[in-house]
């Protein structure tokens, strides 16, 4: 999995009825846009993830 600063996360929720929780990706900790990252939850939570299955990675539109 490989992202950048300013895209979009989202980690499925892992039981039924559990909710989609979506994220904004502010820093990539490793190396050539792989994890960790710290993400700004919509909710203002920030927490280093490691994303997993359960997770999908917006990625930004490239411009030219």
């Amino acid at each position: 999995m490989h992202t950048a600063a300013g895209e979009r996360i989202i980690i499925r929720g892992q039981t039924v009825g559990a909710p989609d929780r979506h994220g904004q990706i502010i820093e990539v900790r490793g190396d050539e846009g792989k994890p960790p990252y710290v993400v700004r939850f919509d909710d203002g939570h920030e927490s280093l993830v490691y994303p997993g299955p359960d997770c999908v990675i917006e990625h930004a539109p490239r411009t030219s």
